[in-house]
């Protein structure tokens, strides 16, 4: 069997870190965040993510988020195959996006049977994990249906949670419908969700913030041995440093901490926590 030289493709959705992605040769297509009548890719470099979370409470008009367009995403998918076998494409779910439409576009003029795309079902690390899985098998077997195979064992071995400080921002997203219906009853509830191939759902509805993270540790408690994690928050340091303090003993050594990128955290407001956990046995 010839080894061959698979590459990986994803959206910025996906907070894979930076160091991460340049080890794997990953190439991230950012997404746009508009507001104040301008269109910012969400690449690190046109949006600061610090700075942004900074504004976005105070902006008087809701930013939105968008896809990248197919000849962007084109482009960059063309980029990323260059002296490549192979290219699997793994995206955020088509239920809650166009990212993957666009990216299916974009790959229209590759030849099918040298690119995989595959929908996710997941938000945050909850794509990362399948990316650099999927990135660590290909490393070490150089064959597409074993790597594509691992990717879809990872689905089913990984759980992503997240604590909201507030409802606020998922309601004006219109993307979860039991946010957008529940108004009145639910603004002054803290929910930790629960992402689930595309379908975003209330896990637990508490009254404070305090309890949303116990909440979202003994979620994490819950999953019994994990292989690999990632503690992630919108502009929320100090809360993210308390989940770690509930989780310690339970912490991979070499766990993911990080800020959440625009694209999402609009969506799921400052003071979000998240937390993606790839639970062992998705190598057998």
């Amino acid at each position: 069997m010839t080894f061959k030289k698979i590459k990986f493709a994803t959206d910025s959705v996906c907070d894979i870190p930076t160091e991460q992605a340049q080890k794997w040769d990953i190439t991230i297509v950012p997404c746009f965040v508009n507001y104040g009548g301008r269109s910012y890719a969400d690449d690190g470099v046109e949006l600061v993510r610090e700075d942004y979370y900074n504004q976005l409470t105070a902006m008087k008009e809701t930013p939105t988020t968008a896809a990248m367009p197919p000849e962007v995403a084109r482009l960059a998918l063309e980029q990323a195959y260059d002296g490549a076998d192979h290219l699997i494409v793994i995206t955020t779910p088509a239920k809650l996006s166009g990212i993957y439409n666009s990216m299916r576009l974009g790959l229209q003029a590759f030849p099918a049977d040298r690119v995989t795309l595959i929908d996710s079902g997941q938000l945050s690390m909850g794509i990362g994990w399948q990316v650099l899985a999927g990135a660590e098998v290909a490393a070490e077997t150089g064959d597409v249906q074993q790597t594509v195979n691992s990717i879809y064992r990872v689905q089913k071995h990984q759980s992503v949670y997240a604590s909201l400080a507030t409802l606020e921002f998922l309601r004006r997203s219109g993307r979860v419908s039991w946010a957008a219906a529940n108004i009145g009853a639910l603004l002054q509830i803290k929910p930790v969700v629960h992402v689930l191939e595309g379908d975003v759902s209330a896990k637990a509805r508490v009254r404070t913030f305090g309890r949303a993270l116990e909440a979202l540790a003994a979620l994490v408690r819950e999953q019994g041995e994990i292989d690999k994690l990632a503690l992630l928050h919108v502009n929320n340091p100090a809360a993210l440093e308390t989940l770690r303090g509930m989780l310690r003993d339970v912490l991979p050594q070499d766990t993911i901490t990080g800020m959440i990128g625009p694209t999402l955290g609009t969506h799921i407001g400052p003071g979000a926590i998240g937390a993606a956990i790839l639970k062992k046995g998705w190598r057998n």
